[in-house]
């Protein structure tokens, strides 16, 4: 009864504290108050949702109806909140980001008009990505995608100049195209099954035996190719390297952080695990999309000398890593492999996907202090900021040897358990290529190291200043996440990690069962 009514309020409060801050912020006697909404709002989020997680460790998970009518023959109609081990995971990782994020807003963004705007669609933008990964149902998983990517247009435009309106065009326009797959996919599965409850979808694709016919495969195709596209993997990435750097910087985080993954990753692990029932054509479909991001962003990014582009190309080839992780555990349940293999590669996945919203939105964050402070985004022109900003570039070397996967930082961790995942579950030239990525990450932090950090004070970092202490603090707590995270692996896995590969790998495992039942 209790996760009844905690549940939904990790959708209900950031989308009424949205709509609230636009009512108080156009009243005068009361609209200072609308700035401390959004903060107030997205602390209680994440305090829920760390709760949920240790409660359901205890209690198991819970299956919320909001709305719930009971309608012929006693089927509950309603909108259906599946708060799983895997969700459970994501509301942490979404809740921590925004809640850096806005904190890191409230100085950052007092050069704009009209911040009651940005509030309110940073609110809509967090409670449409929780209710994706809660959703239990396929429409309202689209339906809560296109909140949170509409939420995302205008933010991305949100500085109005010629650069950021193009961005968001650009993004615009492919996520439309994205938008229109996935709902053909969620069209063709629901004319198949009469239903969108994913937990019937799946159960009747598998008793009925038709994971395979060309209208399911169609519908496999359209889903994970629309939603490959609002995460930006290669080849649907064209979009990503505009959009995040033109974003106000607590925006990249939160796009680089957690949008490509609750709209993105999520949605298409979801799918494919526990709708569609893994095979061995969408495993080497993940793992395929995952190695060609990982390579090809890596070598896109070490090239940049634009400090915003290089951390979204960086966003790329990180999510490789996650992709391609929990693609090879899906390839090894589908041939029916070892399944501790599995959960490694499950767990790495996981691990990184979580390791990565800390030191990146870390890392966008300090490259927006510093572009705030230098005026540029070049790293050439930068130079000497150890010295001039301290607290920012150490947050930034924090998020630098991290992605880096430099010890004993997180993101060192995540890497080397999907690399020996990798090389368990039989698939050394993988485990090949994620050291020599791995590698390419170090080369490329060694220049934002060299050019932006170190190095004799140019012409525009000779008076700059350290950023407010609340964009500091933005930073520390992420810079304390990246630190932790690594040390912390035991509890995280038991409470986090655990149950999220639990919800993917045994459902996928059941639907097998009942495929080869149906097949007998």
């Amino acid at each position: 009864m209790l996760m009844e009514t905690i549940v939904p309020l990790m959708v209900i409060i950031p989308l009424g504290a949205a709509f609230t801050v636009a009512i108080l912020s156009n009243v005068k006697v009361v609209s200072r108050l609308a700035r401390i909404i959004a903060p107030l709002a997205i602390a209680v989020n994440l305090t829920l949702s760390i709760w949920i997680c240790v409660y359901s460790y205890y209690y198991g998970d819970a299956t919320v109806w909001a709305g719930r009518w009971d309608g012929i023959a006693g089927r509950p109609i309603g909108i259906e909140l599946v708060c799983d081990g895997f969700a459970r995971l994501m509301l942490v990782t979404i809740n921590l980001v925004a809640f850096a994020a806005i904190i890191f807003s409230t100085a950052y963004m007092e050069r704009f008009t009209t911040i009651w705007l940005y509030d309110s669609l940073f609110l809509l933008m967090t409670g449409a990505m929780n209710g994706v990964v809660l959703s239990g149902d396929l429409f309202n998983m689209y339906v809560f995608i296109e909140i949170a990517a509409i939420s995302s247009y205008g933010l991305v435009a949100f500085g109005t100049e010629r650069e950021e309106l193009e961005a968001a065009f650009k993004y615009l326009t492919l996520g439309v195209i994205g938008s229109t797959f996935i709902l053909i996919g969620v069209t063709v599965l629901y004319s198949l099954t009469g239903q969108l409850n994913m937990t019937r979808v799946a159960r009747i694709i598998s008793l009925r035996g038709i994971s395979q016919s060309p209208a399911v495969i169609l519908a496999a195709a359209s889903l994970i190719g629309g939603l490959s596209l609002k995460a930006a993997m290669v080849p649907f990435h064209a979009w990503l390297p505009d959009a995040h750097p033109s974003a106000p910087a607590p925006i990249s985080a939160m796009l680089s952080g957690v949008l490509i993954k609750a709209a993105g990753v999520y949605a298409v692990v979801r799918i494919i695990f526990n709708v569609l029932g893994i095979n061995p054509y969408y495993a080497n479909v993940l793992i395929a999309l995952g190695a060609l991001s990982m390579v090809i962003g890596v070598f896109l990014a070490i090239g940049q000398w634009d400090f915003k582009r290089l951390l979204a190309y960086h966003s790329i080839s990180q999510m490789g890593y996650v992709v391609m992780s929990i693609g090879v555990a899906a390839a090894v349940v589908a041939r029916g492999g070892s399944m501790m293999a599995a959960s490694l590669c499950m767990l790495g996945g996981l691990f990184h996907m979580f390791n990565h919203a800390a030191f990146k939105s870390l890392l966008f964050l300090s490259s927006g202090s510093i572009e705030q402070a230098t005026g540029t985004r070049h790293l050439k022109k930068m130079g000497g900021l150890a010295r001039r900003m301290p607290l920012t570039s150490f947050c930034c070397r924090v998020g630098a040897l991290s992605i880096a996967g430099v010890p004993p930082f997180n993101g060192f961790f995540s890497k080397l358990i999907i690399i020996i995942g990798l090389v368990v579950a039989g698939y050394p030239i993988l485990a090949a290529l994620a050291v020599l990525v791995a590698l390419m990450t170090l080369l490329s932090f060694i220049k934002v190291q060299r050019y932006a950090l170190e190095g004799p004070v140019s012409e525009q970092t000779n008076s700059v200043r350290e950023s407010s202490w609340q964009m500091g603090l933005g930073m520390v707590i992420l810079a304390v996440v990246c630190v932790l995270a690594g040390l912390a692996l035991i509890p995280l896995k038991q409470y986090l990690f655990d149950p999220a590969g639990n919800a993917l790998l045994n459902k996928a495992a059941s639907m097998k069962n009942l495929l080869v039942e149906a097949v007998k």
